[in-house]
């Protein structure tokens, strides 16, 4: 049982791993080839992110779960900066009403697949699926001890 349990958690934290380092070099991508400039929302949303590719790495090349407290702390923070952009992306009433937010509008949506999917919708994505496979890791974790 522990064996499949600690296999379990292998393979979570690579998953954690794996969808920050693909976020990191989507958000690369759209800035760097595409040329979208973020705005201030999208720069909070990488301090959140880009630490999670060097933390989770280490923690899969060092099997250590209890990374996942504190990963899941971080990308909750991260998941409520991405939900409050997309939200004013996405909701009129909190667009109108939206504070300036720097050069480029945190309400401009530069992607908008299928009429819901933009770069905050992404990270959110991200994000969540970071703290989902996190908690995991925690609650297994916690019944291991």
């Amino acid at each position: 049982m522990e064996k499949a349990n600690k296999d379990n958690r292998e393979s979570l934290l690579f998953i954690s791993w794996a969808a920050s380092v693909i976020a990191m070099f989507g958000s690369l991508y759209f800035s760097e080839i595409r040329q979208y400039e973020p705005c201030t929302l999208c720069w909070y949303q990488r301090i959140v992110m880009y630490p999670f590719v060097i933390i989770l790495g280490i923690a899969v090349i060092r099997k250590d779960y209890r990374i996942s407290l504190y990963t899941m702390i971080l990308s909750a923070i991260g998941a409520c900066i991405s939900l409050y952009h997309y939200s004013i992306q996405k909701i009129p009433f909190l667009a109108d009403h939206a504070a300036s937010c720097g050069r480029v509008p945190c309400t401009g949506q530069y992607i908008n697949w299928l009429g819901f999917i933009t770069i905050p919708f992404l990270a959110l994505t991200a994000f969540v699926i970071i703290f989902i496979c996190s908690y995991l890791i925690w609650k297994k974790t916690r019944e291991v001890k």
